[in-house]
């Protein structure tokens, strides 16, 4: 920039220029017009750089010439960020608030866990420029490591490029630690440099607790990974979670899952009531529940119903396969310490009786002032489910026979044996009747098995099977399915057939 001032002796006009720099440094050249001109150094030799003038008065033949450079000093890149409540305003008091950058512990493979804590070079402010200490920014002045919050909640940490501080590929983990004895809880998240090119230094911050972050440039508060291109001129921040009614606390919306009863058998209709309550400091909108329904449970067309104390709000009601979504009309806002309650309707098929009857929610809803996302979740409800009329179990039905063609399947002329005795896997004893038929009801699907007892055939063993090479043993395995029906044979010859009676 050029300027032009007057003297205050009446003297020639004196021109000053200056060139204002990206690192915050202002080099200026003082040039008179009565004199030579004379290069004026910087004070602050902390930057590499070198500036070259050319002027010339009038139509005159006369020409100035002149440069200036001062040595780079010691090159730092600062990611700075702040620590913000929930609604995106400042803490009451961050005294006690420390925050921290520490290395991943070695052989993490996550590199979640913290390890030592980073060796930062010291820095100062005022800069001393016949130290070797380089200057430092404001707050955190000599790069301290923990570094106590300012009363803005303002932190900063100075990476060294010497070091290898900012190589694309290095991991830090910044950890916000409240005061002991507060309410606060602890946050941590992880910063990746991803990107290292012409100075501009890119990191990523990743949220390690699920709490929401942001960039200074952001407009949501509610993305859990930022990233930052240029790490001298954006910051992180933080949103704080804590106890407190008037910030953050931990559980910022309570949900509760209730139905109208413990038991229920297929065919029942079963009413299902969710409640949210509001415990942050801002009222929530644009509340949406998610909803997963058992396995046999079919939602009721139409029986959805919201409302805030007495006040009712339409339901639009949108379902995939067993997921159920439920969005609250726009219209309502739910207030400070107030409760919003979703009630529908759900009728249970026959094959709720293979399911496990437990039926979740979670839910979603914004903050008012930010938009900040807000979840909760899940809440279960586990319901009974007695058979009633219907029951899983099967049927075994089967026969034991003199197998004349060795099939294991009983043809015409081939009689049956009374009395046979067939053992189950579970224990139970079965009995042939006259024409050595047998069937057992309510037995538990799944695969099961019988054994033929050869001492209730006497006479007889078992018949060698030439279909199947399994049905050669005096078992049978057989698979049944819930409320199925399947069957299990046996098939004789009698003794007198040994060393030769059988018809090849």
């Amino acid at each position: 920039m050029l300027r032009l001032a007057r003297s205050g002796s009446g003297g020639r006009p004196r021109k000053r220029l200056g060139y204002l720099l990206g690192f915050g440094l202002a080099l200026g050249l003082s040039l008179t017009l009565t004199a030579p001109l004379v290069a004026q150094p910087s004070p602050e030799p902390s930057l590499s750089n070198q500036v070259t003038y050319t002027y010339s008065v009038g139509n005159g033949p006369a020409t100035w010439t002149g440069s200036s450079s001062v040595a780079l000093g010691l090159n730092l890149v600062d990611p700075f960020g702040q620590l913000l409540g929930c609604g995106g305003s400042l803490l009451p008091n961050y005294m006690g608030f420390t925050v921290a950058l520490y290395e991943p512990l070695p052989g993490d493979p996550l590199q979640t866990e913290l390890g030592a804590l980073v060796s930062l070079t010291p820095t100062e402010l005022p800069n001393n420029p016949n130290n070797n200490v380089p200057g430092g920014l404001a707050p955190n002045t000599i790069n301290a490591n923990p570094y106590n919050l300012s009363a803005q909640g303002t932190y900063n940490f100075l990476f060294d490029a010497a070091r290898g501080q900012v190589d694309v590929g290095r991991t830090y983990l910044l950890v916000v630690t409240p005061p002991a004895g507060t309410a606060y809880l602890q946050r941590r998240l992880k910063l990746q440099i991803i990107g290292n090119s012409g100075g501009v230094i890119t990191y990523r911050a990743t949220s390690l607790d699920g709490q929401p972050i942001t960039a200074t440039g952001a407009t949501q508060i509610d993305q859990q990974t930022v990233q930052v291109n240029d790490a001298a001129q954006a910051g992180l921040q933080l949103s704080a979670l804590t106890l407190v009614t008037t910030l953050c606390n931990s559980r910022q919306m309570q949900l509760t899952k209730s139905g109208d009863r413990a038991v229920a058998q297929p065919g029942d209709t079963v009413i299902y009531r969710v409640v949210v309550r509001n415990q942050t400091d801002i009222a929530l909108q644009t509340i949406a529940f998610t909803d997963t329904l058992p396995l046999g449970f079919r939602l009721v067309a139409g029986s959805a119903r919201a409302a805030i104390a007495d006040q009712t709000y339409p339901v639009q009601v949108s379902q995939s396969n067993s997921t159920v979504e439920f969005q609250v009309d726009s219209a309502a806002s739910l207030p400070v310490g107030e409760a919003l309650s979703l009630v529908y309707a759900a009728q249970l098929t026959p094959d709720a009786a293979r399911g496990t009857g437990r039926n979740s929610a979670l839910v979603t809803a914004r903050r008012s002032d930010t938009g900040a996302l807000l979840r909760d979740g899940p809440a279960s409800h586990r319901l009974r489910i007695d058979p009633g009329l219907l029951s899983d179990c099967g049927t075994l039905i089967g026969r034991v026979f003199e197998d004349l063609n060795f099939d294991g399947e009983q043809q015409t002329g081939e009689p049956g044996l009374p009395n046979a005795v067939i053992f189950l896997d579970d224990g139970n004893r079965i009995t042939t009747d006259e024409r050595g038929i047998f069937s057992l009801a309510n037995v538990l699907p799944g695969y099961r098995s019988g054994t033929l007892d050869p001492l209730s055939v006497p006479g007889y063993e078992l018949a060698p099977n030439r279909v199947f090479i399994e049905r050669n043993s005096a078992s049978r395995l057989v698979h049944l399915a819930p409320g199925g029906l399947v069957r299990m044979n046996f098939g004789v010859q009698p003794q007198a057939q040994l060393g030769g009676g059988q018809n090849e």
